[in-house]
Formats: C-alpha cells, structure tokens, sequence
C-alpha cells in the first residue's frame, strides 16, 4: 500500500485527498519507484479542475517526479534497484510516494543534481529545451517575446534563449517578478499591467517584430502575441493560464506569413532516443549553469490542494514540489 491523491471528482483544489492505494509487483517493462519528490505543474490544476479530460475518474494525477528503483520487472535493462531517475508521463500517477511505471520513461539522473532539484527542472526543463530547440530553434541575433517570463518555464526560456545569443522580451505582472526576470536573463521586461505590451515590443524592435513568441498565458495575450510578430515569425502557444484560446482564421497569419504551433512535450519524448537527448541537452545545460533549478516551494503530499492554490494565484516565481 502507499499514500497517493486520489482525485475523485473534478473542482477545487478542495477535492484532492490523500488515501491509501494499493501498488503491486512491478510487471514486464516496468520498475517500482519509491518517490522523493514530485513536481506540481499548471497541467495539474487543468486536469483537477475539469479543463483537462484526460484523466479517468478515479485516478491519481502528477505528471513528472523523481524517486529511487525499489524493485525491477522482468526484461527490464539499463537500471538496478537503487538507481535514482526522474521522469515525466502523460500516464499521470505521480502524486504518490510509491508507483509502478514503464522503464522506458525512467531517466537516469546526474550524480551533481539532487531530487529536489530535478523534481524542480525537469518537466519545465524538457519543455524549454522543445520550445528553444524543436519548436522554434532560436538563433543568435533573433529577438523573442517570452511570457510570464518570471515563472517557472520562463525563467528557463529567458536563461538559455540569452544563452543561444538571442534579445529576450519578458513579460511580467509585478516590479519584483520584473527583477527575477532580469535576472533570469531578460534583456527587457514589460509589465503588463502598467503598459500593453504590443507597442512596447513595437518600439523595442523597432517595428520588426519578434521571430517568435512564447506564449503560455493563452487567452488574455493570444491575440497581442499575434501582433508582434515579425514576418515569418512563430507564435508558440504551450499554456493557458488565464483560459482557453477562441479559435482563429488561417488567415489571420497571412498578413506576415507568420506560424502557430500548440506543442504537447509528450508528442515530443514518444520515442526513447528523444527522450535521452532532449534529457542530455537539459543536463547539460545544468551542468554549465546556463540554466538553475529552482524551487519556490515545497509542501508535504497533505498539503496539495495549496500547491494548486499558489499556483493557480500566480504568485510563484519558480518550481512548486511535493514531498511524499
């Protein structure tokens, strides 16, 4: 047996409890993971809510944590029981401190980053390096519009894009998140509620436009990232914070050829060799410091239904974690 949520109807974050489930013998292909830490992502709060369908009733939500192998199944290779992996699954199960999980979604973790640590980054990490790397690859000399650009996949966005030698425009509701932006990397951040953030990319690119904007509020800003782009430039929809996006004509990307992408990371990692390199591309880029881990805040597993609150607040500049 072991503790997990259990979501059992969607609302609030009133309707996550903890209770006890049964676990079980790991199966073919599959290890047994004892979880360290657990990361809470806004996917969460879709799926507890209602907005995301994607999760049977009952089940236990979480997408991504980290954990040491208690026992392996057969055919399982490549790992022994003690090794420490993180992963992320589109299975869901996470919110739990122990779980059974198919091997081939485990990924090894660096001696040099601890389970705090990775819980922090590693979603948000593999997102970055898609949406940088895959989505749009971002070149030296390219501007780009990044929003809620002090969260967590933000500051990712703002650290390795700097990194990459492009002009970062960040976007930010507060003059302390506008400080954690710049120092995240942001070559110029626009408080959205102090000023529309349309003509203000206009006057920083000098009319050009941006070659691409980052675009995970959804709604509220839809429509503004459109307006800055620059010919041929891509607007990447990944989040919807603030509500889903009404659809749109093709034809309102025609007046300057411009792109729209809604990428799902999963779609991304499907296959295992992507998964090992888009993994070794976040690792690495942690190990030069180009991008850091960081935890806003950890809670115990009891305490879930706050995570989703602080979340959901948007008062969080870094990664929210649960402790089993």
């Amino acid at each position: 047996m072991s503790r997990a949520v259990l979501l059992r109807e969607h609302g609030g974050p009133e309707v996550l409890r903890v209770e006890e489930v049964a676990v079980g013998a790991p199966g073919p292909g599959e290890i047994r993971l004892r979880q360290t830490a657990i990361g809470v992502n806004f996917h969460d709060c879709y799926v507890r809510s209602g907005l995301y369908r994607t999760l049977p009733l009952p089940g236990v939500p979480g997408i991504e944590a980290v954990g040491h192998v208690e026992a392996l199944g057969e055919g399982v290779e490549g790992l022994r029981v003690g090794s420490r992996v993180g992963y992320v699954s589109p299975g869901y199960g996470a919110y739990a401190e122990t779980r059974r999980l198919p091997a081939s979604l485990a990924v090894p973790l660096p001696d040099d980053l601890g389970d705090e640590a990775a819980a922090s980054v590693l979603l948000k990490g593999l997102t970055a390096c898609m949406l940088l790397r895959r989505v749009h690859r971002v070149s030296p000399g390219e501007t780009i519009l990044v929003h809620a650009a002090a969260g967590g996949v933000g500051q990712l966005l703002c650290a390795w894009a700097k990194h990459l030698g492009a002009t970062v425009i960040g976007t930010v509701g507060s003059r302390e998140k506008a400080e954690i932006a710049t120092r995240a990397g942001a070559d110029h951040v626009v408080l959205y509620r102090e000023e529309d953030f349309v003509p203000r990319v206009r006057e920083i690119t000098e009319g050009r436009g941006v070659a691409a904007a980052y675009d995970a509020v959804g709604r509220d800003t839809f429509l503004g990232s459109l307006d800055c782009l620059g010919f041929l430039g891509t607007l990447v929809n990944y989040g919807q914070a603030s509500g889903p996006v009404e659809p749109i004509s093709p034809s309102a990307l025609a007046a300057k050829s411009n792109a729209l992408v809604r990428p799902i990371v999963f779609h991304h990692l499907r296959e295992r060799a992507a998964l090992g390199a888009m993994a070794g591309e976040l690792f690495a880029a942690i190990a030069a410091g180009i991008v850091r881990p960081e935890t806003f805040l950890a809670l115990p597993l009891e305490d879930v239904g706050e995570s989703h609150r602080t979340l959901e607040a948007r008062r969080t500049t870094g990664s929210v974690i649960l402790i089993p």
